[in-house]
């Protein structure tokens, strides 16, 4: 009897193709078998080459300025989006939500962080908020980074919070009155966030909880990019299968 046929390799595309973090992309996607790059974009590149080259999934590793235009695109065009850039709030995701409902069928993954280590952290940080009165958030990155503070300390603070509301905690102690120069960094979603940006570095993240007479410390760190390809191709792979809006890797690990 003839042995059943293999399935054809998933057709996937790149956005930012020439950065670091999309050259990474285009060799882990290069070498899985089960996948296909069929088109690597570049800044100055038409997005209908995306189109002409039949991507069934787009990975967007670009720029906060283009990256809501981007998965427009993409989704008018009904190609699942696997997306790594920063910058997306409430209102941006809010009108990608209302995109999608146009889009049956239609998955794109908003991904703060690629590792699973801060995947991991983020889902850490919210069990260990329901039992400390404080809690912080230290991010350290490459000084060639756009935004601060980085997505992956605002994903984290916002996982900080729903366990401190959980929990029913108030709000972090901090008697601070005075700070013209903003020492004690941003407050996202109630969490002092403080970014720091420093040649060396690639992606790290420390999250402080505090109690009486003692201190748990959940540390992450990426020392190469190549720790964020096996989110990437983890996304690429499911994104198809999970129609709509998801944002975090963790919506596609199995974490209880």
């Amino acid at each position: 009897m003839p042995g059943t046929p293999a399935s054809r390799p998933l057709r996937v595309a790149v956005l930012g193709a020439s950065g670091r973090m999309g050259s990474e992309a285009c060799r882990a996607v290069d070498g899985a078998e089960d996948l296909e790059l069929v088109a690597r974009i570049g800044r100055e590149d038409d997005l209908s080459a995306v189109v002409d080259a039949g991507a069934q999934v787009a990975v967007d590793l670009t720029v906060p300025a283009v990256t809501a235009q981007n998965v427009d695109f993409l989704v008018e065009h009904g190609i699942h989006a696997v997306v790594g850039t920063t910058g997306w709030d409430d209102e941006s995701r809010g009108a990608l939500r209302r995109r999608l409902e146009e889009a049956p069928g239609v998955g794109v993954l908003i991904a703060p962080n690629f590792a699973i280590g801060a995947v991991l952290t983020a889902c850490f940080a919210e069990i260990a908020a329901r039992y400390y009165e404080s809690a912080e958030i230290i991010e350290m990155h490459h000084p060639d980074k756009l935004d601060a503070p980085s997505g992956t300390a605002v994903h984290t603070a916002a996982a900080i919070a729903r366990g401190r509301a959980a929990a029913g905690l108030g709000p972090v102690p901090d008697a601070t009155e005075k700070d013209p120069q903003g020492a004690r960094g941003a407050v996202v979603d109630g969490v002092h966030v403080h970014a720091v940006r420093q040649r060396g570095l690639v992606a790290h993240e420390v999250v402080q909880f505090g109690g009486v007479g003692e201190q748990l410390v959940l540390r992450h760190d990426s020392f190469d990019r190549v720790s964020f390809m096996s989110g990437v191709l983890l996304g690429v792979r499911e994104v198809g299968s999970r129609p709509g809006l998801t944002v975090g890797l963790d919506g596609y690990l199995d974490l209880g």
